[in-house]
């Protein structure tokens, strides 16, 4: 998460807050260089499902009944990594702003803009942060963006998770991937 805040924001990333990020990489600019145009990053398909979880996507977080998916399941892993997956995350900067219905011209400075696809799908950020709104597109204004990535760290508890000392909860009960204390 902090990576990809630091690749996005051109600032690097304090690599001090969360005890899974490699700082000996992460804090060189030789290593970790924050002045690229494009980043590929590669990791497996099955790596994909705690990313979203990671990002915040909750709109995959659907209570999954015992008796099987609803009609409506937004979470179909066949979907989202048929033996392979891939996600990009694109910022896209604009002249002006662009409507959220995709009708008409708007004017204003120019914004920048957060455009999410998992699998060559948009996957429509404003479900899964209420501050992007319902746009048509799924983009996401990018301070917008950043803002709801930036409690994703304190909600997620790296630490805690990893090695607190809790009870396992019940079916259902956690959404986030973060464990009720």
């Amino acid at each position: 998460m902090n990576e990809l805040i630091a690749r996005l924001t051109k600032i690097q990333p304090n690599s001090t807050l969360i005890t899974n990020e490699n700082a000996t990489l992460d804090d060189s600019p030789t290593t970790f260089p924050l002045n690229q145009t494009l980043y590929f990053d590669f990791t497996h398909d099955t790596n994909i499902m705690g990313i979203i979880t990671a990002l915040g996507l909750t709109q995959f977080a659907q209570f999954l009944p015992v008796s099987g998916p609803p009609p409506n399941q937004q979470l179909n892993v066949s979907h989202l990594e048929p033996f392979a997956a891939r996600m990009v995350i694109e910022k896209i900067q604009c002249s002006t702003p662009v409507s959220p219905t995709r009708c008409g011209s708007m004017t204003g400075n120019a914004t920048t803009y957060i455009h999410l696809l998992l699998n060559q799908r948009t996957v429509p950020l404003g479900v899964s942060y209420p501050v992007c709104g319902n746009r048509i597109d799924g983009w996401c204004e990018f301070g917008d963006y950043l803002s709801s990535l930036s409690s994703a760290n304190e909600l997620a508890n790296f630490t805690y998770a990893c090695f607190g000392n809790y009870s396992a909860s019940t079916y259902g009960s956690i959404t986030n991937g973060a464990p009720i204390s």
